[in-house]
This record gives C-alpha cells, structure tokens and sequence, in this order.
C-alpha cells in the first residue's frame, strides 16, 4: 500500500509561505500577481508527478487528473487563496496535503480517477463574492449577479477575469468536470477553537451552518439626557441592546448554534441625548434547518415584546440567506474512523465559516476534515497549527481517500 510523505506536505506549505508572504501574512490574493505565481509553483509540484495531467477549465479552477481504472472519479479539492494579510493555511493546506495525497496514491494503479481541483477565489477578498470557481462548477453562480462588481480601484470582476484567461460568461461550464464524481474530499483547518479546546488535533466535520443575516432597526425617540425622566423615555438603543442579550441567552440555551450582533449604528449618538434610532446587524448560524427557523421567529418575537416594552418599533430585513448544508453520513463515518486510527480520538463537529465543500455537496456525496487552530485563529499572520498536527490531517486526508475509493466501488458494485 502506498504511503505518504506528510513531512514534505509541510515542508511544501512552508515554502509557498516564503514564496507568497511577508511580514504581514499570506497575500495570494485570487486574481492577482502573487496569487498566480502560487499557482505556477502548484502546477510545476502537479507536473513532477508520472501520469498528471494538469488543465484550467472556464472558471479558472485548475485541476489535475491521474487516470484510474475507472472514468468515475474522486476528487479532492480546496483553494490556494488568500485573504490580504491572511494566514499561511488557510486554503494552502488543502491543495498542499492533497498534493502528498496524489503523490502517494499515483505510487500504484488506481480503480478510480483520482483528480486534484484548486478551486478559484474561494475567499472573495477583492470582489466580495466567495466561491467564484466551485459555484460556477456547481451550478450556483449567477453570472448576471456578479457582472458589476468592482475592486477598490475602480476593475471590474469581469476585467479581472479576463486578464487570467477567464470569460465570465463561460464559466459554469467548468460544471462538466463533476460528471463521473463519486465523492469529494477537503481538508481544511478548523479556524475555531473547538478541537483546541478538546485538546484534539482532528476532527470530521458533520456539514456547514446554515445563515439567516438580518439588518434590525429599533425607532423610538430621541431627546435631552438632561431633561427626559427614565420612565417616560423611548430609547432605541436600550430597546436593542436588551434585544440583543436576549438572542445571545437563547442560542447559548441551545447546542452547537451562533448569534453574533455584528454592527451598531445609533442616532443621533451624542452624549447629550439618547438614542431615537439603532440599528443592529444580526448574523444566526444552524446545521439543522428547524432549529434555524425557530432561532429566527424566537428573536423577532422577543425583539417585538423588549420594543413594546421600551416604547419603540422595530423592524426586520434579510441581507442574506444560506441554508445549512449536510455532508453525507457515510463519509463522515469514514472521516471519523480514519481520524480515530490516526489521532487516537475523533470528534465531529459542524463548519461555521463557508467552504468550497458546501458547493460540491449539492452535487456530489462530500465530507471534510478539520485539523485544531491554536486560539481558533484564522485570516490572520497569527494564524498557526502545531506542525505534528498538519502531519497528522494528511496523513489522514490520505487514508480517507484510499477508504472513499473502496466505499464508492461498493455502492457501484451494489447498483450494478
């Protein structure tokens, strides 16, 4: 059986840092000069490896393809972007440890293809729209939605695109390279505290939240802080901040949910006088749909009772929306196995921030791992992994992947 080499992996990690960092962090930018001198080194480690073949389709996802038994295929993927000033794993790490992964599991024949995808600007730092190239592969991307978005300097997504070889209007094509997919596997690391607080180095990962984003606006009335008694004032922002605690005490009364009030902006906000006006920008995350919506009607109803209570109003509006989407159960069994043969213990736990995975998911049967982030820190040059524990998330990312290979030849073999 082939084995893998996790040393080199991080090694490989280390040297894109001082190829693509400075003093600030990772700056691989996607669209940028930094990020694509990333990408010509990642293509050139592909290239060395006897049998790759190495392509970029529409989106500008590259992808690397070893050539199996079988056409059907399992790929596994993440992204060599970076936010500004980011972190030296984010991303990284999961093209460089399934970059060992491949390099290991080309050492003999395979009775699948096994494929590597870089994903596009998964980050969406310059443009502000995550996930380019893994939602034009899936499907999702609305070409239309993202045609006016423009850089800090004025450059169009479109303009940008073009100047890597990418036309905006061709890029869910790239969605022909998921025919034949059997499964698709991502590492990534937690960016969380959660396994650092178990003390674990790995964990399977049961799906990504779901996100209910709202603007809530609380009107009342402003007026003297000199003048007003307390008991016949109307003030908005007591009104939001009462509102506020409330929505914290419900999802800590529940498991495994978030609620973050992320932005307040009161007026007029002077010392003189409360506040007529606040409003608050609320952000809620569940793995479990139900419990999402009963989190949203629940705060609305008690943001409605604390305004009546304050004498004020409020009212509601959805920036965003995203559903939370499920992983599939037989691979994070896989996962979980795997990850308690190599680190001795495994825990499962949900994905709060986004992934390249959730795309793929709707598509195809999808898991990821998640290795520890000492002080859950990530998008910054702080951001750091005990070294043994990036040896140990490859070595599992490739166990899992010679374990997918078996599962997915069952399940052929079971409809055949």
């Amino acid at each position: 059986m082939s084995t893998v080499d996790a040393a080199r992996a991080v090694a490989n990690l280390q040297e894109l840092r001082r190829l693509t960092g400075n003093e600030d962090g990772a700056q691989r930018v996607a669209w940028t000069d930094t990020w694509e001198r990333a990408r010509r080194w990642f293509r050139a480690e592909l290239e060395q490896i006897d049998g790759v073949s190495v392509e970029t389709d529409e989106a500008g996802n590259v992808w690397a393809t070893l050539p199996g038994g079988s056409d059907q295929s399992i790929v596994m993927g993440g992204h060599i972007d970076s936010v500004p000033d980011g972190g030296w794993l984010d991303g990284a790490l999961n093209v460089v440890g399934a970059l060992e992964a491949l390099r290991a599991l080309a050492a003999e024949p395979q009775p699948v293809t096994i494929r590597l995808v870089d994903w596009a600007d998964e980050e969406g730092a310059r443009f502000g729209r995550s996930l380019f190239g893994s939602s034009a592969c899936a499907g999702t991307l609305d070409p239309k939605s993202v045609r006016g978005l423009t850089d800090r300097d004025g450059v169009t997504l479109p303009d940008a695109l073009a100047a890597h070889g990418v036309d905006l209007d061709r890029a869910k094509e790239s969605g022909s390279r998921l025919d034949g997919v059997l499964a698709y596997l991502e590492l990534h690391i937690e960016q969380g505290p959660v396994l650092e607080e178990l003390d674990l180095p790995l964990g399977a990962v049961l799906g990504t939240f779901g996100v209910e984003r709202h603007a809530v606006r609380f009107t009342g009335q402003h007026a003297h802080a000199g003048s007003t008694p307390m008991e016949v004032r109307r003030d908005a922002f007591l009104a939001a901040a009462r509102s506020a605690l409330a929505w914290r005490d419900d999802a800590t009364a529940r498991e495994d949910v978030r609620a973050t009030v992320g932005g307040v902006t009161v007026s007029p906000g002077i010392v003189t006088a409360f506040n007529g006006t606040c409003e608050l920008t609320f952000d809620q995350r569940a793995l479990d749909p139900d419990v999402l919506e009963d989190m949203l009607v629940t705060a609305r109803e008690t943001s409605e009772r604390i305004a009546e209570e304050e004498g004020c109003t409020v009212a509601w509006e959805r920036i965003w929306e995203i559903e939370p989407i499920p992983f599939t159960p037989e691979l994070i069994d896989l996962a979980d196995a795997v990850i308690a043969e190599v680190a001795g213990t495994s825990h499962r736990l949900p994905s709060g921030p986004l992934h390249d995975a959730a795309e793929m998911a709707r598509r195809v049967p999808t898991v990821m791992i998640f290795v520890r982030s000492l002080k859950g820190l990530s998008h910054t040059k702080d951001e750091d992994t005990p070294l043994a524990d990036l040896e140990l998330s490859v070595r599992a990312l490739h166990q899992l992947a010679l374990r997918t290979i078996d599962w997915a030849q069952q399940r052929a073999d079971a409809v055949g």
